[in-house]
C-alpha cells in the first residue's frame, strides 16, 4: 500500500495533516474513515468504496497515519478494518 497521492486532485491539494495532538475523537474519526473508505474491487482495479477514487484514497491514508501516530502497527490496522472496527480481545468489542 502506498501513502502517495494517487489522483490529480490529491497531487494539487496534498495530504491531509495529522493533528499535532491526536485525541480520542481523532482516533474515532480515523477508524470511521478507515471503514468507510475501504477498497472495493472494480475491473479497473481497487477503488475507494466511498468516493470511487483509486485506493487508497486521501481519507484512508489520513486514517492510517493517525492510527500509526498512536502506535498501531499496519497489521493491527488491517485487522481492525477486517473486523469492522471491533478490537480483538476487548469484551463486547469497541466502536
Amino acid at each position: 500500500m502506498t501513502d502517495e497521492p494517487v489522483d490529480a486532485m490529491e497531487k494539487v491539494l496534498g495530504e491531509l495533516p495529522v493533528p499535532w495532538v491526536v485525541t480520542v475523537e481523532d482516533v474515532k474519526l480515523a477508524i470511521r474513515a478507515l471503514l468507510v473508505h475501504r477498497a472495493e474491487d472494480w475491473p479497473a482495479g481497487p477503488l475507494c468504496g466511498s468516493d470511487r477514487t483509486p485506493y487508497p484514497c486521501l481519507l484512508h491514508r489520513w486514517a492510517r497515519r493517525v492510527l500509526r501516530s498512536r502506535g498501531l502497527a499496519d497489521d493491527v490496522i488491517d485487522t481492525l478494518a477486517e473486523r469492522g472496527g471491533t478490537l480483538a480481545g476487548v469484551p463486547g468489542g469497541w466502536r
